[in-house]
């Protein structure tokens, strides 16, 4: 039985210094701390020499062995925040990556830039998941409607209830890439896909080969077998004005951006990096 900490100091103290010994990163143990308490990480610090309960500490340090043998801390909580918004997530869903952030940054300004102020857009999310980039695409563009599909009906009961929770209208459809929307044209059609090659499985952290679902995490054909399913359907659904966007492995942007410019000849298809200098997106614009 682990001894019980005074307060919350000695508890997050003793909490990092547990999940380094045990090749975690410590950091997860202040945000498990802000979860049970429910603060933020300024009130926290105003707290950080409140005394802990008993309840309190016990719930925390059940949290810091299960992270430590190597469960995400998100799906401990259930919970994950992207673009300033806390998602549902479980075992069904890839947790939100902040990199996929700066894909509704690119969205947001490729949009206004595109159509016309406040004019109405049809945009689609394939592969949502958690719903995180079809709910947020809503909320920050209004006036899109927004179609979000994926293939696995637990994945899309994580999205509709997050959708139900932040009391966001999105229209989910269950279905194969671009099948549930193919009898649409689009102004927008976004998608994250899995994109990992089986051949990276070894790279993978334990936290992730072993917790995250494979369905939503490896393709086959490098891992570019689903840009390129998309790619070929693409035109057919595309509307003019329009632009895809893609995120995408960092190795992968010169082999998707050919798949784009040969389904879309006249097409400007660019490769766009993350804060990392690292390749994360792909757009194709199609101008009228």
């Amino acid at each position: 039985m682990i001894r019980m900490c005074k307060t919350n100091f000695e508890a997050l103290k003793r909490a990092s210094s547990f999940l380094e010994e045990n090749n975690r990163e410590k950091e997860v143990a202040r945000y498990l701390l802000q979860h049970v308490l429910q603060k933020n990480y300024s009130e926290l610090m105003i707290a950080i020499y409140d005394e802990i309960t008993i309840e309190a500490f016990q719930t925390f340090w059940a949290y810091i062995e299960e992270h430590a043998t190597g469960r995400p801390f998100q799906y401990i909580i259930g919970q994950e925040s992207f673009y300033g918004r806390d998602f549902l997530v479980n075992e069904h869903v890839l947790i939100p990556r902040p990199e996929t952030e700066e894909l509704i940054v690119e969205v947001q300004k490729r949009a206004a830039s595109l159509f016309e102020l406040n004019n109405p857009i049809k945009i689609a999310d394939i592969g949502t998941g958690s719903g995180a980039i079809a709910i947020t695409i809503k909320e920050e563009i209004p006036h899109a409607t927004v179609t979000a599909t994926d293939i696995s009906t637990e994945a899309l009961s994580v999205a509709k209830k997050n959708a139900e929770r932040l009391e966001v209208m999105i229209d989910f459809k269950q279905g194969d890439l671009l099948a549930p929307i193919a009898d649409q044209k689009w102004d927008i059609i976004l998608s994250n896909p899995p994109y990992i090659g089986s051949h990276e499985a070894a790279s993978l952290s334990d936290t992730v080969i072993e917790y995250e679902p494979h369905l939503a995490l490896f393709a086959d054909e490098d891992g570019l077998q689903l840009y390129r399913k998309m790619a070929e359907k693409l035109p057919s659904v595309m509307n003019a004005p329009s632009f895809i966007g893609f995120e995408i492995g960092y190795e992968q942007g010169p082999a998707v951006q050919k798949m784009l410019q040969n389904a879309f000849p006249e097409a400007l298809v660019e490769i766009v990096q993350d804060i990392n200098q690292k390749n994360r997106f792909v757009f194709c614009t199609i101008k009228d």
